[in-house]
């Protein structure tokens, strides 16, 4: 075979066979077909599309190219969660030792942020001694004594993934589902848990911008699920504004202690029991939104957490500790109504410039730095009352809370807003 022949098969729109995906996939782990190869190949995958059975065998290929964990040693049904991504997305903090309270194993891999916001292991990171490089014995053992662990994803997982996606992020092809739905489906497979709950973002802060292209995404991510033995539901989820009320790694550890002592937002910790109640269905537990919620509210699931803050070498005194920014300035309406908007993707972005996020890999994060949110879509707001408290280690010039207060948008009527837009299983 010829990478040449592959690439212009595709480019043609033709479908391509199992053995042409393996012999191209595992050419690039290789070495033998080159970047500027694949580069092309990813294109014409933006361009033409994949079969279902295509997108099958690109996914089973990838898993094949890395480690796959064994979780058979933990009894019970392994349940894992994924999200496609957000803006202060720090449902994994909350939802893992949720389920976990419920007797329900939970081994999670997450992966680091790059771009706007922190990941689930930056946040993690920091706090003073969490330890997320975990052998595959140590994980496995944690989750066999307290139920759960999040750890960094392997390195010697799905190699070909983390080859593509590096690629994929210089040539303009990350947000085409194919490549979204096998990387993501890959590294969820060859991770090993026996159900997968995935969380599908859509709107201004998500990959997906439309709920067309989020359906058509979580379909194909439920059925790669399901054709290899995997229990899969996807969630299609509003991102169109920032999760909860606070971006930032150290801000968004103290929202969830916060929502795990019972004293968080309303919509947040119903939204969480409504992704625990299903991750809990796929292990065969079935528990109304109010069993979910009492597990939030008698301290069992903040009880978790903490259990696996101390197993992975974490200080608790200091998980509990208040930003150490320099920084705290309040930014305030500048007339009355309601909020209509507040746009994920431009907060996100200004959180990054905070030092929140990475623009690239090499950068290092401020983990003190981010955004709190007073005011949400949908909430009312008088003149100069406080909308935000911008948590930074730099001068916040006049110039950029101009730029803040241009994205905190205010209307003279209420707009509704659903956390949890549609179920797919």
């Amino acid at each position: 075979m010829r990478a040449v022949d592959i690439i212009q098969k595709k480019r043609d729109g033709l479908e391509l066979t199992k053995e042409e995906i393996q012999w191209l996939i595992d050419g690039y782990v290789a070495g033998t077909v080159p970047d500027y190869q694949m580069s092309a190949f990813a294109m014409t995958i933006y361009f033409k599309g994949m079969t279902t059975r295509e997108i099958s065998d690109l996914t089973m290929t990838m898993v094949a190219t890395g480690q796959q964990i064994d979780l058979s040693e933990i009894s019970g049904i392994k349940v894992d969660k994924h999200s496609t991504g957000g803006v202060g997305d720090k449902v994994t903090l909350i939802l893992v030792p949720l389920v976990a309270s419920f007797g329900v194993p939970v081994a999670k891999m997450s992966g680091r942020g790059l771009g706007h916001t922190g990941g689930t292991i930056d946040k993690l990171e920091s706090v003073k001694g969490f330890q997320v490089e975990r052998s595959q014995e140590e994980f496995i053992k944690q989750v066999q004594d307290i139920g759960l662990s999040v750890i960094g994803q392997s390195d010697q997982l799905v190699k070909a993934d983390k080859l593509l996606y590096a690629l994929r992020d210089v040539t303009a092809t990350v947000d085409t589902i194919p490549l979204i739905a096998s990387s993501v489906m890959s590294k969820k497979i060859a991770a090993g848990a026996d159900s997968i709950l995935l969380d599908v973002t859509v709107g201004e802060g998500a990959f997906m911008k439309n709920i067309e292209d989020a359906r058509r995404l979580a379909q194909t991510m439920v059925e790669l699920g399901k054709a290899v033995g995997r229990r899969t539901v996807a969630v299609i989820t509003d991102m169109s504004q920032p999760v909860g009320t606070s971006i930032g790694n150290r801000l968004e550890i103290l929202e969830a202690l916060e929502i795990l002592q019972g004293k968080g937002r309303e919509d947040v910790t119903h939204f969480i029991c409504e992704l625990a109640q299903i991750m809990l269905s796929l292990a065969n537990v079935e528990k109304t939104i109010e069993e979910v919620r009492e597990h939030v509210m008698n301290g069992s699931a903040l009880e978790k957490f903490e259990a696996m803050i101390q197993a992975q070498g974490g200080d608790l005194e200091d998980l509990y500790r208040s930003s150490s920014a320099q920084y705290i300035v309040d930014v305030t309406a500048d007339q009355s109504g309601f909020i209509s908007e507040l746009p994920a993707m431009e907060f996100g972005l200004f959180a990054m410039r905070l030092g929140a996020g990475r623009a690239v890999k090499s950068d290092k994060l401020d983990y003190e730095t981010g955004i709190v949110f007073e005011k949400k879509v949908g909430e009312v707001v008088q003149s100069g009352e406080v909308v935000a408290k911008i948590y930074a280690n730099q001068k916040i010039s006049e110039e950029m809370l101009t730029e803040f207060k241009k994205n905190v948008r205010i209307d003279v009527e209420r707009k509704k807003v659903s956390e949890i837009i549609e179920v797919i299983s």
